[in-house]
């Protein structure tokens, strides 16, 4: 059993965890993740390590509310436990010997891509990070992401928060303004890093992403989480999550991604349907 030491509501949808696992919390590393169960006949979920704090003992997650696990997920409070919490999984990120790097989030992908922009800003890299969500009310990390980056640039959908528009309006400003990235991290919704990679194959400049398909066991084994990537099949959770975005096939993750959405949103249903009868 593992404990929740912490929860903190970033936005309606949203939710920050700190959990206590110190053998997870030694070894973990930006850019890798965790699979977890909140009872002990309930679904694997992989969620990205957000944060990590090794003389705690504590490895932060934050998750969206979008099916059954991760409402039920969202009903546990601190000093409550969750049945399993295995990890770290995955390749972590590579930031040693970069200089100047651009870091871009989209929504809650924000959660993953602030660990990589505090661990490249605590190495000395110039940090150009451009967050991206459709609204004020769902942003999150902004001091965070402040404290971590060089420059912050904030975008919106609806000019609510930071700046009407993209985040790849505001990266190619920045390409041609003439900064000159080693590397462009991109980590969001798939159609966000497809035009992130997009645009920054045009100026040719390395483009990294983060891809969180469906998965199950995290080891490889069962082949659900499997992506194209430069014509040849990859495994998320073994090979990546991280790939050259120049590389994906983003359109058939996308629709690999949609395949079991009306069954997401039939379970999430379902346990709200739960909740309210155990709240009359």
């Amino acid at each position: 059993m593992f404990k929740i030491v912490k929860k903190k509501v970033l936005n309606p949808t949203v939710t920050l965890m700190e959990i206590e696992a110190p053998l997870v919390a030694r070894k973990a590393e930006p850019g890798q993740f965790v699979i977890l169960r909140v009872t002990d006949d309930g679904e694997r979920i992989p969620l990205t390590v957000a944060d990590f704090d090794r003389k705690a003992g504590t490895i932060t997650i934050i998750f969206q509310i979008v099916g059954a696990t991760t409402a039920l997920l969202n009903q546990k409070n601190e000093g409550e436990f969750i049945s399993d919490f295995v990890g770290p999984l995955g390749r972590a990120t590579h930031t040693e010997g970069l200089k100047k790097v651009a870091v871009v989030g989209g929504g809650v992908g924000c959660a993953i891509a602030y660990p990589v922009a505090k661990k490249l800003h605590e190495q000395g890299c110039c940090v150009h990070s451009i967050v991206g969500f459709r609204n004020r009310d769902l942003l999150i990390l902004e001091d965070e992401f402040r404290a971590a980056s060089s420059e912050l640039i904030i975008m919106s959908d609806d000019g609510s928060v930071g700046e009407k528009g993209l985040v790849t309006d505001a990266l190619k400003k920045l390409i041609e303004a003439g900064n000159q990235y080693d590397e462009v991290i991109a980590i969001g919704p798939l159609v966000m890093m497809k035009f992130v990679a997009k645009l920054t194959k045009e100026y040719g400049i390395k483009t990294v992403v983060s891809m969180n398909p469906v998965m199950i066991d995290g080891t490889g084994m069962c082949g659900g989480c499997r992506l194209t990537v430069g014509g040849e099949t990859k495994f998320a959770c073994v090979d990546g999550p991280e790939f050259d975005g120049h590389l994906v096939d983003f359109d058939e993750a996308m629709d690999r991604g949609s395949m079991y959405k009306d069954f997401e949103r039939h379970a999430f249903d379902a346990t709200c349907n739960l909740f309210k009868k155990e709240v009359e």
